[in-house]
């Protein structure tokens, strides 16, 4: 049986090989690859996002236990497939046009993911016709990143575009702020990836 004390240890510390070698375990054993992910691997990540979120982690640690996370996350991909487990959602993540930055668009993704969702990562410089095709393919929540101001306005095109639809607009970014969310009619302001995560869970609560 999994030790998912130790399976979260591992994450929560980067340890890829500790992960691959418990998950392989799991799978070897034929165990629930549900509960590998919901009590071992899913709760580490959230684990230390709110560790980051009280600045008691940083960056490199977050990007350390997300590659653990991920190593464990290859084994268990095919089978995930196999069994039809539903994702929370599907969220697409994207630094909208005219802006090449991709650190915090990138945390972002490796959170939702971490934290169970279905992530369509578009890069950098999304247009609106990226998100639309991100919509096409069922994503519900549009995650836009901004590193500049003057890419900021971008956001209010993407915002305007879908009024009206059954599609939700989160924002963030460094020059980003919650009154500028609230000012282009935003459905919601991250200001980091724990908070991205957390906007994106109280979205999908609330559908």
């Amino acid at each position: 049986m999994t030790d998912f004390a130790a399976l979260q240890a591992a994450v929560l510390k980067g340890n890829r090989n500790d992960v691959k070698d418990i998950v392989q375990q799991a799978i070897d054993n034929q165990e629930d690859i549900n509960a590998i992910l919901d009590r071992g691997m899913i709760p580490a990540m959230r684990e230390i996002g709110e560790r980051f979120s009280r600045n008691e982690a940083y960056v490199p640690e977050l990007l350390i236990a997300a590659r653990a996370m991920q190593a464990g996350l290859t084994l268990l991909e095919p089978l995930i497939a196999a069994s039809g487990r539903k994702t929370l959602g599907k969220v697409a993540v994207g630094t909208v046009k005219g802006d090449l930055h991709d650190i915090g668009k990138n945390l972002v993704a490796i959170m939702l993911k971490g934290a169970g969702y279905d992530v369509l990562d578009l890069g950098v410089n999304c247009d609106i016709g990226k998100f639309e095709e991100a919509v096409a393919q069922g994503a519900s929540i549009l995650a836009c990143s901004s590193l500049l101001t003057t890419t900021m306005p971008y956001m209010k095109e993407v915002v305007e575009h879908f009024k009206g639809r059954k599609v939700k607009i989160i924002i963030g970014g460094a020059p980003v702020t919650q009154d500028y969310a609230d000012e282009i009619g935003a459905d919601g302001y991250g200001e980091d990836a724990n908070g991205a995560v957390k906007i994106v869970d109280k979205l999908f609560q609330e559908a």
